[in-house]
């Protein structure tokens, strides 16, 4: 794999552990890894064993596509729309504005 592949892997997993509030320790602690492994990951400097992605998508909570391809699954959609059930009425409304306002301002 290219070490510009491996730093985009490992840019998706530290911008996905942050958006959960996690910490590096966290993570190693789930996949029974070291925190330096984890901190090599997501610089990019060293590719992860197929049994530890595995085991990072669970504690991430997103696809092994999404972490190697960056492409979101039917699986991390579901996770989406679970949430955004979750909310208020004025907070749907306020995410179906931006969506709206997003895909408008793409064309």
């Amino acid at each position: 794999m290219k070490s510009e592949d491996l730093k985009e892997i490992g840019i998706r997993i530290a911008e996905r552990r942050k958006e959960l509030k996690l910490t590096q320790e966290q993570v190693a602690e789930g996949m029974n890894v070291s925190i330096q492994m984890i901190s090599n990951i997501e610089r990019g400097n060293k590719a992860i064993k197929i049994e530890n992605l595995l085991k990072l998508c669970d504690i991430l909570k997103v696809s092994t596509d999404y972490i190697l391809n960056g492409r979101r699954t039917n699986d991390d959609f579901d996770n989406l729309i679970s949430k955004i059930s979750q909310l208020s009425e004025s907070d749907y409304k306020m995410i179906e504005m931006l969506i709206d306002y997003r895909l408008n301002n793409e064309k």
